[in-house]
């Protein structure tokens, strides 16, 4: 206030009370200025003007729901096990597709390196005979 800062400059204040108020005057607006200043590039270095319209645009979202919005129970493993369950259950899901997948390909594979070796015993005993034969 006007007051406080007069009495931390009383000597001042008793001297020149009309400097004193404008000294007090422009002090308060280059304060005021400064703060806005603080406040505006602090909004802009986070981006907060987006941030909270997108809030906004949660709240308004929120007004319409007609059921609450979750909560915690207060028991941290059930609040855990509540958000993860699901999760998991997903992640499961796709690992077991993946695994029939490579199973099926791992089949595939197995029965084209058998089929290779059995080519390579009949073209064995094709040159053992070609090599009886020869002899």
């Amino acid at each position: 206030s006007y007051q406080r800062f007069a009495n931390c400059y009383r000597c001042f204040y008793k001297l020149q009370p009309e400097m004193t108020r404008s000294i007090y005057d422009q002090f308060i607006s280059q304060l005021q200025a400064s703060i806005k200043e603080e406040i505006q590039e602090v909004k802009n270095e986070g981006n907060l003007e987006v941030l909270f319209d997108s809030l906004d645009r949660i709240v308004e979202e929120a007004k319409n729901r007609e059921e609450p919005a979750w909560r915690p129970s207060g028991i941290p493993e059930e609040d855990v096990r509540s958000a993860m369950v699901p999760y998991l259950l997903k992640h499961r899901s796709y690992l077991r597709k993946v695994l029939k997948e490579k199973e099926e390909e791992n089949r595939k594979v197995a029965e084209s390196v058998l089929a290779g070796r059995d080519r390579i015993a009949e073209l064995q005993q094709l040159i053992q005979a070609r090599k009886h034969a020869w002899q």
